[in-house]
């Protein structure tokens, strides 16, 4: 299975190797390594690893948190696959079919951000439009009329909420920790170049 774990560490020379060293002794197979920050000496990092299940997840956080200074913040399973440009591939198909463009959005902004899933949500009267497969009925209306990009937590949830064009996309995962800014503006990015790619075309959701 393919983890992602959420590391923070001590950002000085040798700590990310101790960390490496660590996953291998666990047989983790790390694919990929995603620096989300670096500031006052410490830096947040994600790990994607291949994991072989022989042990819980739960095990290889305290097996890696047992190196000097490193703190697990959170261990998810995710979709997301190393190096298959799914962010290329989704701004690809909007370009390809522009009418579509916020459906295949809401399709594929999930695995992107190794979320759940993702809604859109009318920014009126707050129903669903559309939404990815494992999206539920109904979601969380308190936080979806800032006009900017919000990350809440509510009811076991972690959310991103983002305005755009009459909508507001949601994101939401419930393992794992909180969407770190990166991440958001990760969203907030592409829902830009969305909305450019679409243009003047009427939303179809």
């Amino acid at each position: 299975m393919l983890l992602r774990l959420r590391v923070s560490l001590p950002d000085r020379p040798g700590v990310l190797g101790q960390v490496a060293r660590a996953f291998g002794v666990m047989g983790a197979d790390i694919l990929q390594v995603t620096v989300l920050e670096r500031q006052a000496g410490r830096a947040v990092d994600d790990f994607t690893v291949s994991w072989s299940g022989v042990f819980e997840p739960a095990e290889l956080r305290d097996r890696i948190g047992v190196v000097p200074g490193t703190r697990v913040e959170g261990v998810w399973p995710t979709r997301e696959v190393p190096g298959a440009s799914l962010d290329y591939d989704l701004l690809g198909h909007v370009a390809g079919d522009p009418d579509r463009a916020y459906v295949t959005l809401v399709d594929a902004v999930a695995d992107l951000v190794s979320a759940e899933w993702a809604v859109a949500v009318d920014s009126a009267g707050g129903a669903i439009v559309h939404g990815s497969w494992q999206a539920p009925e109904s979601v969380p209306a308190a936080e979806l009329t800032p006009l900017r990009a919000t990350a809440f937590d509510e009811g076991g949830l972690h959310l991103v909420s983002v305005p755009m064009d009459g909508v507001h996309l949601v994101v939401a995962r419930s393992q794992g920790p909180a969407f770190h800014r990166a991440e958001v503006d990760k969203i907030v990015r592409l829902a830009g170049i969305v909305s450019v790619l679409a243009g003047g075309v009427s939303r179809t959701v």
